[in-house]
């Protein structure tokens, strides 16, 4: 045949319809059966038959004719190109070592003839293999007509029978044969070799642009193989290179498999070169920040080999820093995580270098890297810092300086402003206390009491040792004195330096270094000699002499010494400097717990996840802060979501309650794993239980209540820990009085879930909270009639249902007896009040019939309260409520659970009389009469509740009597049955209307106004005592009216409409903060009572924000935010005063403040509705505020107006403000909130240039000049197509005409003024001459 050109017919295949074969065969007319089987026959018989005119023409003709061909025929002329290919290539191997030139040259165009047949054919598989997304829109073409896929049933069958991808193992593994081949041998010259090289391996780099390919192993191990030989053996760096970049910026699949086919070469085929330059040419690429695609697939290349040959990238590393400085960001953390891989690789093979300290210092130098990019702008960056970081810190070789950095840099980020940033820093600080170096101390823990011992102890043995060295070498230099030598002086410069010790604490002794030890040590081998004092004398009686003798003493004495401490010395010195930065790191985190606590409200679910596991980790090691996290986290049982969910790293996230529950179970409700015995696995339980409830707020106990009832439910709570806390609580002998209340609160707590478990131990209640033990300790007794109350099966009500499934008790029951007797029980502390109000909680909840058990402690406390007694009798009452109380509190439990206990803590002084005794007038006992009046309210409050029970059973009645009777309506005829279905249902009607008229009735007029009624009595007594301050003057007394006249007002809107004003009244005058407190809280209900009268003088209560106790000005703004949440009372430009509480100094107060605002938001236009009120409030008169407040204040707010016609209409009226105001302040708040707005719509910008004419003569005060000039590079940063920019030109043009103007203006008023007082100040001396003159003339 002619001479092949290998490159000319690879060009040519660019336009296949065009290339031309001189034999070429038309399929359509021939048989291609025929005519392929000859030439395979060809070929099988002979390689060389490739070079035969008839046998190419007709591969080529298949080749060129293949999509309207068998797929079967293609199959066969694979095999037998890669058949021949190979046996081309053997004939060729065998030649070439036969030696024979002639022989081996004669191959050069079949194996041309082939590589370039295999080529093509790679080319029409990877052209014509079925897609799926080939496939996938026929069924839409489908109705419109189907001619177009009439076709597809014939080209399937060959897309499924030409299994190409299964060919292409044994294709890739045949090419690497080749590759093998001495090929400079064949072909001479450089361009012959690479043009046959690039084309015998161009089907790799095709197949290699199959991201379905490249998932199989073989397919991928196959690629990397031919391009690692065509490297190595056939100097195709260069080429490679060129193809390999291409990859990184077109494919994006092709990042990782490059970069471990690179490793590859430079692991297995020792060729390092081209590593280095592909890493040397990325490292000059600029890569913008709009380029999304590029940058990434870059980076996943470059932290692959990073992972893969940290070494190699370590040469080339000073160049790749450049990237750290990239406008993308993928890059940045592409370099994050090399310089991790090259610590982490240099960490694990420290030992074998041979200059390790150069390794360290390049370690701390990569870690200073790190550490500088936890501030970079990109919070994408600064996360993968944290992560990378994290993964440090399981290195086996520890690094305690860079340690310290790293936690100082993980606290810092915990106040980041990203979530996300957030979370990576608390996972740093958990790895890093789970992998602490610090292991001497107390088997790990992190206890920051023992180390600050363990440190001292040694800090005052080192103190010892050095001190008694400095003292001999003191010694020592005034011996010597008399010897003037240049040896006595060296040892006292020694002596100078040995008395020297460095900073005790803190971070004095990580400075300390070795070199510094050293010098220490060698001070102390040269102090010792002399430490001896008795060898003083003797010393100086053989000064004179000078000998030898005492030279060679001298030396072996301080061998001696030296051997002795030295070492001792250096140790302790170790180890002191180990404690001080065991300390560092134990204070560092310590003071990042109060910051982890706030995380754990925030809104992002990962971030609060992992705060509970960072204070779950830092509870196991011994953090004493971490307990106060633990607490927190109780209160997160209420969060809603509990549902898992996938994190943005593609971690599951588990439900936050369900995590805390975990938490707490792993930390005191699980048995612990070790060889306990069961009872001691029981006894650990119920204390962790009973110890929750040790100085628990409310809000807390409610928390752990409903943790208790979740786990009951879920039957965690074995029976065998309930019999326990019942034996706890019942245990006849000392115990702490805490540990017995605890044991009670929590098996309330339990009961919640399952009433059973208080069921078969009401006795026990009885006997031991409401007997001699809970007449010494109130507590108990409280606590026990709140587990009293579980009793009625705590059954939630069902909205609309009238069904009552609490269970409730006889009056005869002795319950109530042990009740009543409680309660009168005499006593003088103030606990009793709480034991008083849970004691009526009890009956209500659990009596038939509560009214009847109230009317009859009522009149007792008031025949106790008003029945007049003699002195002498009364002072031996007292003498023997003394008595009674010390007789309870000897022997056994009593004493230990008794009120001394309580007292100790809250000391309760004897209640003065509310008058002194003038001869036989009656003298009431105070605190008597304040008993009486707190029961008075609180069973007027509790019998709201009874009532709404009564009309609900009521109900109940009348609707089973209904059913009833409609039943019964049924078995008489239909005709009947209809008609008289039809009045029923208007007497049901009309019979609901009467129960709930009648019901309202008695709660109005019976209560506090009826004839009959008991409670009638104590209305008007209430409101005389707590009008007559002046008169009842007891703090308790007046205290417990207050609270009764407060509940009392919630009874009945006309008792609520004749004195609400009193309660305004105390309210503004009383000075008592518990007082103010509790009466801001009882209007809260009094509003949700009767809103309409709380809403005419809501101005009154909006006072309580202006308190000066935090605890009042909390409580006001707490009902504040319910009231007008909820509707109840309508804001009527008071949110002024509510706005100023968003930068009060407690944080409980602002925090509320701001939930406030944000809730307020979605209403409909709220504060869009108000904010003029708020501006004004805040800006001018009286409740003005300083600048700086004013104007965080309006930040915040601002935040909530996102509605573009909203900043419109702001921006309007806010521009009609600078008209009315002259005050320069105003000027400067007004300019202020212009800022604030976006500026985002041409309308808005519009608005504030019409409306230049109100504020133009304002615009030379400084700061309002600059707020316009904000707001104008505001609005030119929008990217909106209707922006003005002409416009906005011009606007800027005038106001600094109109500065420039006002300032002119300004000059000259002021020189008008100094005119004005010259001429002022000149007639008035004129004047005082006259005056003078005329005086002189009368004279």
């Amino acid at each position: 045949m002619a001479t092949f050109h290998l490159q000319e017919h690879i060009d040519a295949l660019s336009d296949i319809p065009n290339y031309d074969i001189p034999d070429e065969h038309d399929f359509s007319s021939e048989s291609p059966d025929r005519l392929l089987e000859a030439a395979i026959e060809a070929i099988a018989d002979s390689s060389d038959a490739i070079q035969d005119n008839e046998v190419f023409d007709v591969y080529r003709s298949v080749l060129k004719h293949a999509p309207s061909l068998p797929s079967d025929k293609l199959s066969k002329l694979l095999d037998s190109v890669t058949s021949g290919l190979l046996a081309e290539l053997e004939a060729t191997i065998r030649d070439i070592e036969s030696g024979d030139q002639n022989a081996y040259m004669a191959h050069k165009t079949p194996l041309e003839m082939f590589a370039f047949l295999l080529y093509w054919f790679s080319s029409v598989a990877e052209k014509h293999r079925p897609r799926e997304d080939e496939d996938a829109p026929a069924p839409a073409k489908g109705r419109r007509g189907r001619g177009g896929k009439a076709k597809a049933p014939a080209r399937v069958p060959r897309r499924e029978n030409l299994d190409w991808e299964g060919s292409i193992p044994g294709v890739l593994a045949l090419i690497a044969k080749v590759l093998r081949l001495q090929t400079q041998r064949i072909w001479i010259t450089t361009g012959e070799r690479d043009q046959f090289i690039n084309c015998i391996t161009r089907p790799a780099y095709q197949i290699a642009e199959s991201e379905a390919y490249m998932k199989n192993q073989a397919i991928r191990q196959g690629i990397y193989k031919i391009i690692c030989l065509s490297v190595k053996h056939h100097a195709q760096t260069l080429a490679v290179q060129i193809t390999i970049m291409q990859f990184l910026q077109f494919w994006e699949h092709l990042s990782e498999p490059m970069a471990e086919c690179i490793y590859l070469l430079a692991t297995e085929f020792n060729h390092t070169q081209l590593g280095d330059e592909i890493l040397r040419e990325i490292a000059g690429k600029t890569f913008s920040a709009q380029d999304n695609k590029s940058p990434r697939v870059f980076a996943r290349f470059l932290t692959r080999f990073g992972e893969l040959a940290p070494r190699l990238v370590l040469k080339q590393l000073s160049l790749l820093l450049d990237q750290l400085d990239s406008e993308s960001y993928p890059m940045r953390i592409a370099l994050i995580e090399l310089i991790g891989s090259i610590i982490t690789e240099l960490a694990n093979t420290i030992d074998t270098e041979s200059n390790p300290d150069q390794t360290k210092k390049q370690i701390a130098g990569l870690y200073d890297l790190l550490l500088e990019r936890i501030l970079d702008v990109s919070s994408y960056v600064r996360v993968k810092v944290f992560t990378v970081l994290a993964k440090l810190c399981e290195l086996k070789y520890k690094f305690p300086k860079q340690r310290l950095e790293v936690t100082k840099a993980a606290v810092g980020a915990l106040e980041d402003k990203v979530a996300s940033v957030r979370k990576s820093a608390v996972i740093v600080l958990e790895r890093l206390i789970l992998t602490h170096p610090y292991f001497v101390v107390d088997g790990g823990m992190l206890g920051k009491d023992v180390f600050q011992r363990e440190y001292d102890g040694v800090k005052e043995e080192l103190q010892k040792i050095e001190g008694g060295i400095g003292n001999v070498m003191e010694e020592e230099k005034e011996e010597a004195e008399s010897e003037a030598g240049k040896g006595d002086e060296e040892m006292d410069v020694d002596g100078e330096g040995g008395d020297t010790e460095p900073e005790d604490n803190q971070e004095g002794d990580e400075d300390e270094d070795e070199d510094e030890m050293s010098v220490d040590d060698t001070d102390s081998i040269m102090d010792t000699p002399k430490k001896k004092k008795p060898k003083k004398p003797s010393s100086q009686k053989l000064k004179p002499r000078k000998s030898q003798l005492n030279v060679a003493a001298l030396t072996e004495e301080q061998a001696a010494l030296t051997n002795l401490q030295t070492q001792e010395i250096s140790l302790l010195r170790l180890r002191k400097k180990f404690l001080s930065e065991a300390l560092n790191f134990i204070r560092l985190l310590e003071g990042a717990m109060e910051i982890v606590v706030q995380l754990l409200g925030s809104t992002h679910k990962a971030e609060v996840l992992e705060a509970m596991e960072f204070f779950r980790i830092a509870h196991e090691y011994g953090f004493e802060g971490a307990k106060e996290g633990i607490k927190r986290m109780l209160h997160l049982i209420w969060t809603k979501d509990n549902s898992n969910s996938t994190s943005e790293d593609g971690k599951e996230l588990k439900g936050v309650r369900q995590r805390l529950l975990e938490c707490y179970k792993g930390l005191y409700f699980d048995a612990l794993p070790d060889n306990r015995d069961a009872k001691a696995q029981i006894n650990r339980i119920a204390k962790n239980m009973i110890e929750r409830t040790y100085y628990a707020s409310m809000a807390e106990l409610t928390s752990l209540e409903e943790m208790m009832r979740i786990m009951m439910d879920e039957g965690y709570v074995h029976e065998d820990v309930i019999a326990k806390l019942w034996q706890i609580y019942s245990l006849n002998r000392l115990l702490p009085g805490e540990q017995r209340r605890g044991a009670i609160i929590i098996l309330g707590m339990l009961a919640v879930a399952k009433r059973s478990v208080l069921t078969d131990h009401v006795d026990t209640m009885l006997k031991v909270g409401l007997g001699r033990l809970g007449k010494t300790d109130l507590t108990l007794a409280r606590y026990t009639c709140v587990a009293l109350q579980r009793l009625n099966g705590s059954a939630k009500k069902v909205k609309g249902s009238l069904l009552d499934k609490t269970h409730r008790y006889p009056m005869d029951s002795p319950i109530f007896k042990k009740l009543k007797t409680a309660i009168q029980y005499p006593c003088r502390s103030r606990e009793w009040f709480g034991l008083a109000e849970q004691v009526i909680n009890t009956v209500f909840a659990l009596g038939e019939h509560p009214d009847v058990f109230c009317n009859e402690l009522v009149r007792l406390l008031t025949v106790r309260a008003f029945s007049r007694k003699p002195a002498a009798e009364r002072e031996k009452e007292k003498a023997d409520k003394g008595k009674e109380g010390e007789e309870d509190g000897e022997g056994g439990e009593e004493k230990e659970d008794g009120m001394d206990e309580d007292r100790a803590h809250e000391p309760t002084p004897t209640p003065e009389p509310t008058q002194e005794p003038r001869g036989d007038k009656d003298l009431g006992d105070a605190f008597e009469l304040s008993q009486l009046l707190f029961v008075v309210g609180h069973v007027a409050i509790k019998h709201i509740v009874y009532l709404e029970l009564v009309e609900r059973e009521w109900k109940r009645q009348k609707d089973e009597k209904q059913t009833a009777d409609k039943q019964a309506a049924k078995d008489n005829s239909r005709d009947n049955a209809s008609k008289d279905g039809e009045e029923l249902d208007q007497v049901a009607g009309n019979a609901e209307d009467e129960i709930g008229e009648r019901i309202a009735a008695i709660r109005e007029t019976e209560l506090l106004y009826g004839p009959e009624s008991l409670l009638a009595v104590y209305g008007p007594m209430l409101v005389h005592i707590c009008g007559s301050p002046h008169k009842f003057k007891n703090r308790i007394l007046r205290a417990a009216a207050t609270l009764s006249f407060s509940k009392f007002l919630c009874v009945s809107s006309q008792f609520c409409d004749q004195n609400h004003r009193l309660l305004f009244k105390i309210l503004e005058t009383s000075k008592d903060v518990s007082i103010r407190s509790n009466i801001v809280i009882a209007l809260g209900d009094v509003a949700v009572s009767f809103s309409s009268i709380i809403d005419e003088n809501s101005n009154e209560l909006y006072k309580g924000l202006s308190d000066n106790d935090p605890v009042v000005k909390k409580n006001t703004l707490m009902v504040l935010t319910h009231l007008i949440l909820n509707g109840m009372i309508k804001v009527k430009g008071q949110l002024g005063e509510m706005a100023k509480c968003l930068e009060n100094k407690d944080t409980r107060i602002s925090d509320l403040a701001k939930l406030f605002f944000s809730e307020l938001s979605t209403k409909d236009n709220a504060i869009y509705n108000n904010l003029p009120d708020v501006i004004s409030h805040l800006s001018t008169g009286e409740h003005a505020v300083d600048e700086e407040t004013f104007q965080s204040t309006l930040k915040y707010i601002f935040t909530f107006i996102e509605k573009e016609k909203q900043a419109e209409n702001i921006v309007e009226k806010l521009c009609q403000r600078f008209r009315l105001s002259e005050d320069p302040r105003q000027w400067r708040d007004i300019a202020f909130c212009l800022s604030l707005l976006p500026f985002k719509s041409e309308r808005s910008v519009k608005k504030l240039i019409e409306g230049l004419q109100f504020y133009r003569d304002k615009l030379h005060e400084p700061k309002v000049f600059e707020r316009f000039t904000e707001i104008l590079a505001k609005a030119r940063m929008n990217k909106s197509k209707d922006k003005p920019d002409a416009e906005l030109d011009e606007f800027e043009k005038i106001l600094e005409e109109h500065r420039q103007q006002g300032e002119e203006d300004q000059a000259f008023e002021r020189r008008v003024e100094g005119k004005k007082a010259a001429a002022k100040k000149r007639a008035t001396r004129k004047t005082a001459r006259k005056r003078v003159q005329a005086d002189d003339d009368s004279d």
